[in-house]
């Protein structure tokens, strides 16, 4: 990253923030067990997409890659197969994946929710709050849905809107750690850092809050300036090479907002990081 103190500085910055809110909460549609269509065969996955390192990454990429080949309409293997290319940066091809897996089942409420994922991976927001309102049910809300709902508001810079439908979702799932922590997140998008340490805290302090939170909340920490406090946070419970990347990450955004003060004196000018 460059260590530039300008607009594009804060800019990247945020959006920075942004995909991690985006990632966090996009990743509780996940679908590893859902039910199967008569005569999918899905590829068991052991542990969540969005916690396995790259080599767990690459080899399930495979397996379900090749389950999917032989039937493209299982949603099982879709959607897995979908969440596997979105980890390792291929968004489109993920979009195409759940396009047609979406195509073969319109009404599953599911598929649906990994669709609209997809498409908000790929920069397709919209579109992705239309297919995720669609895949909503009045009658049995899904709080991970009104979540995903939040977070693609707060890329489109419509903040309010978004802080509501987290409230919304924790009506429906109280004390979640991914809604109380993108909550959190949505107050780094209009820079104001001690209420999203709060929300952090929070969700950092559950019993359920895996990692991701509490490296949210070292980023938040570290740009207030408390950067061993950050550092501390962000080693946690990660073996010495994820905390080293980790820390090293935290340093490079450090240096590239060069104080956070500054920074916030600087308009963002685009839309994922505008604030209402």
């Amino acid at each position: 990253m460059a260590a530039l103190v300008d607009t594009y500085s804060k800019t990247r910055l945020l959006q920075c923030a942004a995909t991690a809110m985006l990632a966090l909460m996009l990743a509780g549609c996940n679908t590893t067990k859902d039910k199967m269509t008569t005569g999918s065969i899905p590829v068991a996955l052991n542990k969540p997409v969005e916690t396995m390192n790259d080599q767990e990454v690459r080899s399930a990429t495979d397996r379900v890659g090749q389950a999917y080949e032989k039937n493209p309409r299982d949603p099982v293997n879709g959607v897995n197969y979908a969440n596997l290319l979105r980890m390792q940066g291929r968004d489109a091809q993920a979009l195409a994946v759940m396009q047609q897996v979406a195509i073969a089942n319109p009404q599953d409420r599911n598929v649906l929710a990994a669709y609209g994922k997809a498409q908000a991976a790929a920069g397709q927001l919209q579109q992705a709050l239309d297919t995720i309102g669609r895949a909503q049910t009045a009658d049995r809300p899904d709080w991970k849905l009104v979540s995903a709902q939040g977070a693609i508001l707060d890329q489109l810079g419509r903040s309010s809107e978004a802080r509501q439908r987290y409230r919304d979702a924790l009506d429906l799932q109280p004390g979640e750690p991914s809604i109380l922590s993108n909550l959190g997140m949505s107050y780094v998008l209009t820079r104001d850092l001690r209420t999203a340490e709060t929300y952090l805290r929070q969700a950092a302090s559950q019993p359920t809050a895996d990692s991701r939170v509490r490296q949210n909340l070292a980023l938040v920490v570290g740009l207030q300036g408390r950067f061993p406090e950050a550092e501390k946070i962000a080693r946690g419970e990660l073996s010495p090479q994820q905390a080293d990347a980790n820390v090293a990450y935290l340093r490079s955004m450090m240096s590239q907002q060069n104080s956070w003060q500054k920074l916030a004196a600087k308009d963002v000018g685009t839309a994922t990081a505008s604030a209402n």
